[in-house]
């Protein structure tokens, strides 16, 4: 998903799908260490989704400031 998705989705809707997102890339740590993961990429993409929801995150709750 792309980053202006998660800018449309609400706060509380951010912090489920960091939820979520967290769960998932678990559970695919877990099947990929037991050689069970059909698609390794779905590691990187769920890593990089989680990252850019933190991202949102962070911009909303300093004001966009830049570090």
């Amino acid at each position: 998903m792309r980053a202006e998705k998660f800018r449309e989705l609400s706060t509380d809707e951010l912090h489920t799908r960091e939820r979520e997102l967290t769960e998932e890339l678990f559970h695919l740590r877990l099947r990929r260490a037991t050689a069970q993961l059909a698609n390794p990429m779905k590691v990187r993409e769920t890593k990089r989704d989680l990252a850019r929801v933190k991202t949102v995150l962070r911009q909303r709750t300093d004001g966009g400031k830049a570090a």
